[in-house]
């Protein structure tokens, strides 16, 4: 891990100054405090405004910028005006990350940053995600991908740290709550959005409400699904799912996963 840390910082030292794609989650802490160490002043986060994320971690973004004593903007993204995002096809994310990262290009530009990169890691390639294409269109870097960090050695290096966010729970934007082919709104975005919000409150920390129309499908880690056996922990989910707008409110049985709505995809393909 020291020789990546090390082939890192070479990596971004070489680029002088740059822009930080930065949501606040433990890949883009651990890019964000390292560029800060290396480069110093000529580092800016910027972080994403938008209905696709939460507000507790744009939250969570702005004090940890803060932190780590790095010039933080926040601007707002309209994903939600492209139709090819919002109806929601398999490769939504191309069309985010094309609208987010011309937008961070054009940032770049004005405040005189060089490079614009963000914290994709060596596992990513092994997922689905379209939205790498647009990265390589739009020549932005990927840093810790290119030292060759994966997302256990980022954590690793995050602790070492004393990064806030070495076991924080992934992130992926509310859009990849909905099934594909299912369209994207607002007002659908916000109640997925409070639906998890209500479980965290219950202490659940890694958790997914999965649109499915107006029934909700929650993961939650594998050792949490026994609380549902909880007749008061039942009743309140469903109290307040059905407040939100669901009509039926389900458990995944087998719980939490990242990107559990590409497995439809895996199964059109096998």
């Amino acid at each position: 891990m020291e020789k990546k840390l090390k082939k890192l910082q070479q990596i971004l030292k070489r680029m002088n100054g740059i822009l930080v794609a930065y949501s606040g989650g433990v890949d883009s802490t651990l890019l964000l405090k390292i560029a800060k160490d290396v480069l110093g002043d000529q580092v800016l986060a910027v972080t994403a405004i938008s209905p696709t994320f939460t507000k507790r971690e744009n939250q969570a973004a702005r004090n940890i910028a803060k932190m780590i004593k790095v010039k933080h903007k926040r601007v707002k993204t309209h994903e939600l005006d492209c139709q090819d995002f919002t109806r929601n096809p398999p490769n939504r994310c191309y069309f985010c990350k094309r609208e987010l990262f011309s937008l961070l290009k054009s940032i770049a530009k004005q405040e005189g940053c060089k490079s614009v990169v963000e914290a994709s890691n060596r596992d990513d390639e092994k997922d689905f995600r379209p939205g790498l294409k647009a990265l390589k269109e739009l020549g932005i870097r990927s840093p810790l991908r290119e030292a060759g960090f994966s997302k256990k050695e980022i954590r690793q290096l995050s602790k070492k740290l004393d990064l806030p966010t070495f076991d924080k729970p992934s992130l992926a934007c509310l859009a990849s709550r909905f099934p594909y082919g299912q369209p994207i709104d607002r007002k659908k975005l916000r109640m997925v959005e409070q639906a998890e919000e209500y479980l965290h409150t219950l202490n659940f920390k890694q958790c997914r409400v999965r649109y499915h129309g107006s029934t909700a499908r929650i993961e939650v880690e594998p050792e949490d699904i026994d609380r549902f056996q909880n007749h008061k922990v039942r009743e309140l989910v469903i109290k307040e799912f059905k407040k939100l707008g669901f009509t039926y409110i389900t458990l995944d049985l087998e719980g939490y996963r990242s990107g559990s709505m590409n497995e439809v995809l895996t199964q059109r393909l096998s």
